[in-house]
């Protein structure tokens, strides 16, 4: 048993009252799926024909790989630059895509850009009216475009701001987050939680986390799990998922998935069993791949489509679950003017044609629920 399928599905029964005639066919279409699968874009890959068609075809999100980043659209103090992060925007809107915001902070020394250290190195006041400006700068700028944003990315694996500002700060990026743009869910987002190799990212650690800014007062609206997966192990998995959910019921997306593994085939396999644990677990509500195209990958051996544009064998497979997971029923209507079916939530539009050639079409949603959704067409 899939049990994917359990979790994301719902009897539905199109209803036709007033004595339509038996036989009259029914046609149902899944429009898009209440479980989105999206994944990362740059500047250079939708200048690619083939990336852009397989994204345009097969995914439902997207999230900038590094164009919202504070270090890019601020290399230089005071010098902002969103053109490169408009020209992506202007892209998934066309597309009609939404986009996660990654990320408004990132707290690994690393990835903090050189006069950011300055200024923290001998003045702590210009440091936090630095990350003020960059709050009202950014959720001032993209108030509701974003629906998420991953507030201060990595928290597990650095803390530059809390290490000069205080352990506050975090929570307080959350808070001025939700002021500045209330319609955002707020995420926590990190590595290695979901693989059970890396002492400092252990589910526990993440739920200690997440309650000690929920107690501070942050909004903390999702977990985001990277999953950099080399060895999938779908036990470790689905352990990690569950300790995560019974502890703080928040909803989880996975948000940089890649599975790397040279050979496509086993690939293809890795990638299916990470896919599915996800796609099994209640509190998952979304994948983000980090990437799909060969030559454009933050990983090797990751790929979905070689740099050709071909599709392989791990890319075969994903476009093989979509389908897996979309609905399309047809059939006719019986005696009571009645047909049944089982659908995976999502947008809807249905279609009755009468023997007379008379077409009668809805368009309904599919949500969760224990009960069937009955449909009637007439109303």
């Amino acid at each position: 048993m899939d049990h994917g399928c359990q979790v994301r599905k719902r009897d539905v029964v199109v209803n036709v009252a007033g004595g339509a005639p038996a036989g009259a066919s029914v046609r149902v279409v899944q429009l898009d799926s209440a479980f989105p699968i999206g994944s990362c874009i740059n500047g250079t890959v939708i200048q690619d024909p083939a990336f852009v068609d397989f994204f345009t075809n097969h995914m439902d999100w997207a999230v900038f790989e590094n164009e919202l980043k504070w270090y890019w659209t601020e290399a230089q103090r005071g010098q902002l630059n969103y053109a490169d992060a408009d020209r992506l925007l202007d892209f998934c809107d066309r597309a009609g895509k939404p986009v996660r915001g990654h990320c408004i902070f990132w707290a690994v020394d690393g990835d903090v850009q050189q006069w950011i250290k300055d200024i923290a190195a001998y003045d702590r006041d210009q440091l936090m009216a630095a990350v003020q400006a960059r709050l009202n700068g950014l959720l001032g700028r993209y108030a509701g475009r974003f629906p998420h944003y991953d507030v201060n990315n990595e928290m597990l694996h650095g803390r530059f701001f809390r290490d000069r500002l205080g352990d506050d700060v975090a929570a307080l990026m959350f808070r001025e987050a939700a002021r500045l743009d209330p319609g955002a869910a707020l995420f926590v987002n990190d590595y290695n939680v979901e693989c059970g190799n890396d002492p400092s990212a252990t589910p526990e650690r993440y739920v200690e986390l997440i309650r000690y800014l929920q107690w501070r007062g942050a909004q903390v609206g999702g977990v985001g799990l990277q999953g950099h997966v080399t060895h999938p192990v779908g036990e470790i998995i689905c352990d990690a998922l569950d300790a995560l959910s019974a502890a703080t019921d928040l909803p989880i997306w996975f948000t940089e998935l890649d599975v790397g593994e040279p050979d496509d085939a086993l690939r293809a396999d890795d990638l299916e069993a990470v896919m599915r644990e996800a796609y099994a677990h209640p509190a998952v509500q979304g994948v983000v791949l980090w990437g799909f195209m060969q030559g454009y990958m933050w990983r090797q051996d990751a790929a979905l489509v070689n740099s050709d544009g071909t599709v392989n064998d791990a890319g075969q497979r994903f476009i093989d679950l979509r389908r897996e997971w979309t609905s399309d029923a047809r059939g006719r209507l019986d005696a009571d003017g009645q047909f049944k079916f089982r659908g995976f939530h999502g947008n809807y539009v249905a279609q009755v044609t009468m023997p007379t050639g008379t077409k009668m079409l809805k368009a309904f949603t599919v949500d969760k629920g224990d009960t069937p959704l009955v449909l009637d067409m007439d109303n």
